[in-house]
């Protein structure tokens, strides 16, 4: 199919860096002092990184791409712009209806709100936390989200896809007001969640304090791929 790729012309490129920390697919990386586009896949075609580069080295492309998953299994794009968190596919699992029982399953959300947008950065449930801050699709995608992450942890929730803004400075806010003692990132394989682990890492680093933290990423299919 052909969708806007960006181009980098490395003759006006300065390898400042800028257009990488904005990408949050991770598609840009910097190579022998110059940006380079790593993955084309990668490119969701929004641009975010054009504006920042101040050599105006950047523009966009039409080409034809094959989209691909991360685990390289082709299939059908559903957006116009391609980036491969939209692909559609089915995941078959084995009918379990009729085996067992299902008990209730107890929700282990500590607080309300949830939204990252919405959350106030002195509420009084983030002091002495340890925090979750997740892509919201991942519990969807894993089974058992609420018991393997969610417990003991206060939970916040976003998609940087779908979100208008930065999470960064709200984040940086509450790391800064509250005494946060942990924080973990969920989030999904697909580029778009690189978002979320993108604006958290910079929170971190703008807070001024050393809080341990770790990422978790988990695929379309649920299973845990990193830990």
């Amino acid at each position: 199919m052909k969708r806007n790729i960006i181009t980098i012309d490395e003759d006006k490129c300065i390898g400042c860096g800028l257009c990488a920390s904005a990408c949050h697919q991770g598609a840009i990386g910097l190579v022998d002092g110059k940006a380079k586009l790593l993955r084309e896949d990668y490119c969701d075609g929004l641009g975010r990184c054009l504006p920042v580069c101040p050599t105006e080295a950047i523009s966009f492309s039409e080409k034809e791409t094959e989209i691909m998953t991360k685990t390289e299994n082709k299939q059908p794009d559903t957006l116009a712009c391609g980036c491969p968190g939209t692909n559609s596919k089915m995941i078959k699992r084995e009918d379990e209806s009729e085996k067992t029982v299902a008990l209730p399953i107890q929700s282990r959300l500590n607080q309300w709100p949830v939204q990252i947008k919405l959350v106030p950065p002195n509420a009084p449930y983030f002091n002495n936390a340890n925090l979750l801050i997740a892509a919201d699709c991942a519990a969807y995608a894993h089974g058992n989200f609420h018991q393997e992450f969610m417990q003991n942890r206060i939970t916040i929730i976003g998609c940087p896809k779908l979100d208008a803004g930065d999470y960064s400075e709200k984040l940086t806010a509450i790391l800064q007001q509250n005494h946060i003692k942990s924080v973990m990132i969920a989030r999904l394989e697909v580029p778009c969640c690189g978002g979320i682990e993108h604006a958290t890492k910079t929170a971190l680093q703008q807070c001024g304090k050393m809080i341990p933290w770790q990422v978790v990423t988990i695929s379309t299919d649920g299973q845990i791929l990193e830990n």
